[in-house]
């Protein structure tokens, strides 16, 4: 059967932007990014303000793993700030970091004093020091702000900025999610990543890796957007399991629906952001995850000393298997524990952990029931358990 874009298109967004515009105007879905906050801005005399604090940040990627980054008000990545095409913006932003720094407005557009370019717009931030931008947004896109000094980023000094549409364009979304994407190169017993490094042992979400991501929680046909944002050194191909989806939108703007098309992978390139949109249209949980093999494990290390670590666990300790040619490739090593606390874990299926390494997070399309019980444990979260000691969520092969 031939392809038809029209015809994809009807299925897969239910409704369709024809029947969106004869129904009354809707508020956008809220935009959320899965263990990352919000900085809400102050209304001052019209102008939205911010502040924004680059400081040293104790952070945990996975139970019992730390990290100690460069980041933002206290998170790494750094919160999420919003506003409305057509507002007036004011950031005011203190340097808490040992040397000079400055933010740049990636995809802004602004006057060049206002870019963040050091040395060109403006003078580096000194420690201890704040600078005032100020700007006008007459735009609508999926922008970030970071770090101009290389090195910095490398440290996980970047955050969304997203400039809301006056009027939402079609169709409307049901939910609207947000993930960065960031690799780490961390060594034994040290929590400072290496800034310098062209490889990679961990790979995130929103500073979280999995299995410790938290699961994007939706409604069987609701309609859904993810926003990803890439800034490391790495290219990262995302796949979606279950479903088709469309790119429409990149960190210049919504593409024309013209130039959509249906996909399951879509490449995320460095410093670029693509947003997908489909329709949640199978109950199941379903793995988003890099599709480069390395990214999709914890921890990748030349594996030494005891395999097994228990009677569900793999590699074995076997000479036989031993004799095979590359053995061992692949490590099974199912612990559900230390993530049982997370609401958004409610229902999943057991052992679900050991799949989940690496640059990897879930869509949980889920029936009424669990989403009502997802809901009431939000309200009252069950206690955290503390990890096994030693507890590294290792997965994946020989490096």
């Amino acid at each position: 059967m031939p392809f038809h874009r029209r015809g994809f298109f009807g299925r897969m967004f239910t409704g369709g932007a024809a029947l969106q515009a004869a129904q009354p105007t809707i508020p956008p879905a809220p935009f959320f990014t899965p263990d990352l906050g919000k900085l809400e801005p102050r209304l001052i005399d019209g102008v939205k303000e911010f502040h924004l604090t680059a400081e040293l940040v104790e952070a945990e990627i996975a139970p019992g793993r730390k990290l100690t980054a460069w980041g933002y008000n206290g998170s790494v990545p750094g919160p999420t700030m919003e506003v409305t095409e057509g507002d007036r913006v004011r950031v005011v932003f203190r340097n808490h970091l040992p040397e000079p720094t400055a933010v740049h407005w990636h995809g802004f557009e602004v006057p060049h004093t206002q870019d963040g370019s050091v040395g060109l717009g403006q003078d580096p931030t000194l420690p201890g020091g704040t600078h005032i931008y100020e700007f006008t947004l007459n735009q609508t896109n999926t922008c970030f702000y970071h770090s101009h000094f290389p090195m910095q980023e490398m440290m996980g000094a970047i955050g969304f900025f997203l400039i809301h549409p006056k009027a939402p364009a079609g169709p409307r979304v049901d939910r609207d999610f947000g993930l960065v994407l960031q690799e780490w190169d961390l060594r034994p017993n040290n929590p400072v990543p290496n800034s310098l490094a062209m490889e990679f042992n961990w790979l995130t979400f929103n500073g979280k890796a999995g299995p410790d991501c938290t699961p994007m929680i939706v409604r069987e046909g609701e309609r859904v957007r993810i926003r990803l944002l890439n800034m490391g050194m790495d290219h990262h191909p995302i796949h979606l399991h279950g479903f088709q989806f469309a790119v429409t939108g990149t960190e210049g703007g919504r593409m024309p629906e013209t130039m959509w098309f249906p996909q399951n992978t879509v490449l995320v390139g460095v410093a670029q952001v693509r947003e997908i949109e489909f329709t949640a249209k199978m109950i199941g949980d379903w793995m988003l995850h890099c599709h480069l093999p390395h990214h999709m494990m914890n921890n990748m290390f030349p594996m030494t000393g005891p395999m097994q670590h228990g009677p569900e666990h793999w590699p074995k300790d076997d000479a036989e298997r031993k004799k095979v040619p590359g053995y061992p490739q692949d490590m099974w090593m199912p612990d559900d524990d230390p993530y049982s606390h997370k609401p958004e874990n409610f229902g999943l299926r057991k052992t679900w952990s050991a799949a989940m390494g690496g640059m990897m997070t879930l869509v949980r399309v889920v029936t009424p029931e669990v989403y009502a019980k997802i809901e009431e444990l939000r309200k009252n979260p069950p206690p955290r358990k503390a990890p096994a000691a030693g507890h590294e969520h290792h997965q994946g092969g020989v490096k």
